[in-house]
């Protein structure tokens, strides 16, 4: 995929698959260096959406890759992370999305819990994790003035935060069967596995 001819090509840091919830549907998101973050629909190979969030893309993830999408987090080289629903599409203000500071560095990676896609943790380049719970707006989606359904964006809150190393947390992943399972590796050239507790009881 490239851009159209007259636009400038800028780097690619990062991308995700999903909307994978048969076998037709599938759409990759791409995070670029300038902040863009462009919605590819693969199923007829166009440009579905795009947003810019003024600073580099170091991560994005689907909450879930094998549903009709949901949730989008895209973190940034500032340190905040954006949160996309991505079950409304306005015509032109896009999905709803709220923003956090959550790092004072650089916030280079964010992993869904498995077992609960609306816990996610976010990697900085401070040698921090923060574990986030996402919560649903009362509804979802509302009528704009002209009577178009647009999303309503819902709040993060913080269930924890450690810091781990003076280096960069540059890759985690959870396990896919253990709950509270992760590993991360650092600058520090040092691989940690970790047990989340009371997971169950968010």
């Amino acid at each position: 995929m490239e851009p159209v001819q007259g636009e400038s090509k800028r780097d690619c840091w990062t991308v995700a698959f999903g909307n994978a919830y048969n076998q037709e549907e599938r759409v990759v998101c791409a995070g670029y260096d300038n902040g863009d973050i462009k919605l590819f629909d693969l199923k007829n190979m166009s440009l579905r959406w795009e947003t810019n969030i003024k600073n580099g893309v170091c991560s994005v993830e689907f909450d879930r890759k094998d549903i009709n999408m949901n949730k989008l987090v895209a973190t940034s080289l500032e340190g905040k992370f954006h949160v996309f629903d991505m079950r409304t599409q306005h015509p032109t203000k896009g999905f709803a999305s709220i923003s956090e500071k959550a790092h004072k560095s650089t916030m280079w990676q964010v992993r869904h819990l498995p077992q609960n896609r609306d816990i996610f943790i976010t990697s900085g380049g401070a040698g921090s994790l923060h574990l986030w719970k996402y919560e649903y707006p009362a509804q979802r989606s509302k009528k704009d003035s002209e009577g178009v359904e647009m999303g309503v964006a819902g709040s993060v809150s913080l269930l924890q935060n450690v810091t781990l190393s003076t280096q960069p947390i540059s890759s985690l992943d959870w396990s896919p069967d253990k709950r509270g399972l992760c590993v991360c590796s650092a600058f520090d050239q040092t691989v940690r596995v970790l047990i989340v507790t009371k997971l169950n009881k968010i």
